[in-house]
C-alpha cells in the first residue's frame, strides 16, 4: 500500500503533432502515413476515427472512409522525437526516473507520491497534464495506480484527454469486468486457450484456482498473469536504454515439424515484430530468427541487408532466407523474428510504413505507378526567402500551393508559385517547432 505508478500516454501522437505544428490541421481528419500503394495508418486523428480509420490500417482502405476536409501526410519522425523530448522534459522535472515504451508513453512512479492519498495524486496527474498542454501544446492522458499494470490500463480508460486513478484497494474490483485481452501478456491464442474454459473477463481469470491456470496458460506464465488481474503488480519501474531490438516469438502448442508450416509461422510472427518497428518509429538494418528445438537447444541465425528499412516484405522475405529446415534440424517449439540495427530514417519518404502483403493463390501483374506530377508531394517541409516556414497542400500541373504556418503561428495563409520557383526550398521538419 501506498506505491503510486503512474502510466502517460500522448493521445493519437502523430496525428497530433501534425494538427499542432500545422495549425490549419486542427479539428479536421488527419492520418498520418505511408502514401504509397502498399501504405498503412501510423496516425489517426480523433476527428478521423470517427469514420472508422484505425492505426495499422491499409492506407487505401483509410482513403475510401476519409471524409471531403481530411488530410493525409507523411510521417516526420524527426518532429515526433523532437516532441517527445520536451513532453518527457516536463515528465522528468517531476518524476526523474521514467521507463519509456516508445516515443508517446512511459511509466513513472513519483518519489513525491509515496504514501499520498487518492485526491493527492489526482491533484498531481491533473498539474502534469496542464504543464504538458502548457509547455509543448499536447495532450496526455494519465492513468494512476498500485503498479503499471493498473496504471496503463487506466490511461487507456481515461483516453481521449482524460485522467484515471484508480484508488488503493479496489484493483480487483476495477479490472473484473474488463475482458482478458485487457491485460498485458494476453494476445489472441492465450484468449482462445481462456475462452474455451469458459474464462472472458479479468474477474472469471482472478477467480481460476492456480492449477487451472497455469493448465491453461503453462507454468510461469499462468501464474503471473492470474496474480495481475487480481490487480497485484510489483514490477518496478526502471530506466530504459535506447531501444537497440524489436522482436515478437511464439511457443507453438505441438511442435512443427515441416518447412512450409514453420515459414507461416514465421511469416505472421514478422508482422507483429514489423508492428513494434513501426511503432518505435524506426528502420531495421538487420535481421535476426530464433529457433529452439524440442529438446530446448536453441539457435539464432541473422543476416545483415544493404540498407536500413520498414519493409516488411523484405524484412519477412529475409527471415525465411534465415530459417532451418525442421526435416533436418527436428522438432521446432518455439520460433521468433527480430529486428536489429535501429536507427530514426534518414529521410522521412523513405520510411514506406508498408502494410503486409495479402497472400494469393494467383499471379497478379500491377499496373505501373502513375508518374509524379510534381517534385513537391502533399506534407513536404519548405522554406521561401520572403515568407518563411511552411507545408505543402498540393502540388500538380507544374505549380505548388503551400500554407505558410508553425506551431506557435496559428492557421497560415496560403500562397501558390510555380513548382520551380528558386525562391522555394526545401525545409528542416524541425523549423515548424520554433
Amino acid at each position: 500500500m501506498g506505491r503510486w505508478v503512474i502510466h502517460l500516454d500522448l493521445d493519437a501522437f502523430y496525428a497530433s503533432a501534425e494538427q499542432l505544428t500545422r495549425p490549419t490541421l486542427a479539428g479536421r481528419p488527419v492520418l498520418v502515413g505511408g502514401l504509397g500503394p502498399r501504405g498503412v495508418v501510423a496516425g489517426a486523428s480523433y476527428e478521423s476515427r470517427a469514420f472508422g480509420i484505425k492505426s495499422a490500417m491499409p492506407m487505401a482502405q483509410a482513403r475510401r472512409l476519409l471524409p471531403a476536409n481530411g488530410v493525409i501526410v507523411p510521417p516526420r519522425f524527426r518532429v515526433y522525437e523532437r516532441l517527445s523530448q520536451e513532453v518527457f522534459a516536463v515528465v522528468t522535472s517531476v518524476a526523474p526516473v521514467l521507463e519509456k515504451i516508445s516515443l508517446d508513453e512511459a511509466f513513472a512512479e513519483p518519489a513525491s507520491l509515496a504514501g499520498a492519498s487518492f485526491d493527492e495524486v489526482t491533484a498531481f496527474g491533473a498539474a502534469l497534464r496542464a504543464r504538458i498542454r502548457s509547455e509543448t501544446g499536447l495532450v496526455a492522458s494519465i492513468g494512476a495506480g498500485n503498479g503499471k499494470q493498473i496504471a496503463k490500463i487506466a490511461s487507456d480508460e481515461a483516453k481521449p484527454d482524460g485522467l484515471l486513478v484508480v484508488p488503493q484497494g479496489t484493483e480487483r474490483e476495477f479490472l473484473a469486468p474488463l475482458p482478458v485481452r485487457a491485460l498485458w501478456g494476453i494476445g489472441p491464442v492465450a484468449e482462445g486457450k481462456l475462452r474455451f474454459i469458459g474464462v472472458q473477463t479479468l474477474g472469471q481469470l482472478a477467480a481460476l484456482s492456480e492449477p487451472d491456470a497455469v493448465a491453461t496458460l503453462g507454468g510461469v506464465v499462468g501464474r503471473d498473469l492470474r496474480r495481475l488481474a487480481t490487480g497485484a503488480d510489483d514490477r518496478p519501474v526502471a530506466g530504459r536504454a535506447e531501444t537497440k531490438q524489436v522482436s515478437a516469438e511464439t511457443t507453438f502448442d505441438t511442435d512443427i515439424k515441416d518447412l512450409a508450416t514453420l515459414r507461416a509461422e514465421v511469416r505472421r510472427i514478422a508482422v507483429g515484430a514489423h508492428q513494434r518497428l513501426v511503432k518505435a518509429g524506426r528502420v531495421a538494418r538487420t535481421v535476426v530468427i530464433k529457433l529452439r528445438h524440442t529438446d530446448m537447444h536453441t539457435v539464432t541465425r541473422s543476416e545483415t541487408i544493404s540498407a536500413p528499412t520498414d519493409d516488411l516484405a523484405e524484412l519477412s522475405a529475409t527471415a525465411e532466407r534465415l530459417l532451418i529446415d525442421p526435416a533436418e534440424f527436428g522438432g521446432i517449439r518455439l520460433a521468433g523474428v527480430a529486428y536489429s540495427g535501429l536507427s530514426v530514417p534518414h529521410q522521412d519518404a523513405l520510411f514506406s510504413l508498408a502494410a503486409p502483403s495479402a497472400p494469393s493463390t494467383s499471379t497478379v501483374v500491377s499496373a505501373p505507378a502513375p508518374a509524379a506530377p510534381s517534385e513537391w508531394r502533399q506534407g513536404d517541409d519548405v522554406v521561401h526567402e520572403e515568407f518563411g516556414t511552411g507545408w505543402v497542400q498540393g502540388a500538380g500541373h507544374g505549380r505548388v500551393t503551400v500554407r505558410f504556418e508553425h506551431r506557435s503561428s496559428g492557421p497560415g495563409v496560403a500562397r501558390t508559385f510555380p513548382q520551380t520557383d528558386p525562391a522555394l526550398t526545401r525545409g528542416d521538419p524541425g523549423d515548424c517547432l520554433r
